[in-house]
């Protein structure tokens, strides 16, 4: 699929407050890895994650949400009259019925004439939410339209260790399908698309390639207990990653073929390339099997995990705040999500507005030193 009339003005995330590190959940887990006779440190030394974030107890996804939308509002300066679609398109949401865009576009007082939904795609949700949003303006049915979503893993993370910890039956083997659910963190990130003709930067979303492999769509599963108030209790996940980490580099590869005939951007022509965020295994093989050089790579996963549907957004936001990615670079948001799903796409970046409000310069700092060199 090619764009002509469709600009990227902005991406905006948000951070959480609370830190755990992998030592710390490691602690936790002591029992665990005692019985199993596990050596700690086992989960940085696999997975390169150091810490996650945390929203504070009983923050719903749709008030986080409202907070990164306004951000996003403030640093692009545009008329909230002109919003013709917005999309919820985080795994979390506050509750099953109704779409939790429902709340946050009302809190955040957009145009009853737009179209609202909550949309679902594993981690490719926000990316998903984005080409929806760009075939509208293509189409020329909007002139600008807002994907946003919030992950939180709180529940997934106590739910996890709790278990873990109760399970007696386990062994090194059967522990494995855990392995996932230890390495997720929370985030919130927003993305807000205009036709060309509105826009202040000229950001051109220039394309995408989609690909599907659903003969894997049993490699990672998770469901959620919601109760009233939207409180999600005994949230679970099962994840096969050693399978789903091959079996989607696989369909990226082919997927990459897709992107290079379809947009005419082979591995050297790209600059930068933000990827959704898992762990070291990943980038590695992925970057390894496309042909790309790793120092085009924006890692985040060491200091947040793997944040779901805003992994990637988030780390677009920090490397082109930080300007780890410049004004004139051709860039690439590659996503792979459990089903299996690709979207690759391709953003000719010309301006980077200032935030409304900046990530604090120590934090910024701390992103570039792990992707310098």
């Amino acid at each position: 699929m090619k764009y002509k009339n469709v600009c990227v003005e902005a991406i905006e995330c948000a951070l959480p407050p609370e830190i755990i590190t992998t030592d710390e959940l490691e602690n936790r887990l002591a029992p665990l890895y005692e019985r199993l006779k596990l050596p700690f440190g086992r989960l940085e030394l696999m997975t390169g994650i150091q810490e996650r974030g945390l929203w504070e107890r009983g923050r719903l996804p749709g008030d986080q949400s409202v907070d990164t939308v306004e951000k996003l509002l403030q640093t692009t300066g545009v008329d909230r009259s002109k919003i013709g679609m917005f999309v919820h398109a985080s795994v979390c949401r506050d509750y099953q019925e109704p779409a939790t865009a429902c709340d946050v576009h009302r809190r955040l007082g957009l145009p009853q004439s737009a179209v609202i939904f909550d949309l679902s795609n594993a981690c490719l949700g926000l990316l998903t939410g984005a080409l929806q949003i760009a075939n509208a303006i293509e189409l020329g049915q909007i002139d600008a339209g807002i994907v946003v979503g919030t992950e939180t893993s709180r529940a997934l993370m106590e739910t996890t260790v709790d278990e873990l910890v109760a399970d007696e039956t386990l062994t090194r083997r059967t522990v494995k399908d855990a392995f996932a659910s230890l390495t997720i963190g929370s985030g919130s990130a927003a993305i807000l698309l205009t036709n060309r003709s509105l826009s202040r930067t000229g950001n051109r979303l220039l394309g995408a390639s989609v690909l599907a492999n659903t003969e894997q769509s049993a490699l990672c599963r998770s469901q959620v207990d919601v109760t009233a108030g939207g409180r999600s209790d005994g949230q679970t996940m099962k994840t096969d990653s050693e399978t789903l980490l091959r079996e989607g580099v696989a369909v990226a590869a082919k997927a990459f073929e897709r992107f290079v005939a379809e947009i005419g951007w082979d591995a050297a022509a790209l600059d930068r390339v933000f990827c959704h965020q898992v762990g070291k295994a990943h980038q590695k093989l992925l970057f390894e099997t496309l042909g790309l050089d790793d120092a085009k790579n924006f890692a985040t996963f060491p200091l947040l995990g793997n944040t779901g549907s805003v992994a990637l957004p988030t780390a677009a936001a920090l490397g082109i705040e930080s300007g780890f990615a410049r004004p004139g670079d051709k860039l690439g948001l590659f996503g792979i999500g459990s089903g299996i799903n690709v979207v690759l796409a391709a953003l000719d970046w010309k301006t980077t507005l200032p935030s409304s409000a900046p990530t604090p310069p120590e934090t910024l700092a701390r992103f570039l030193a792990l992707n310098a060199g």
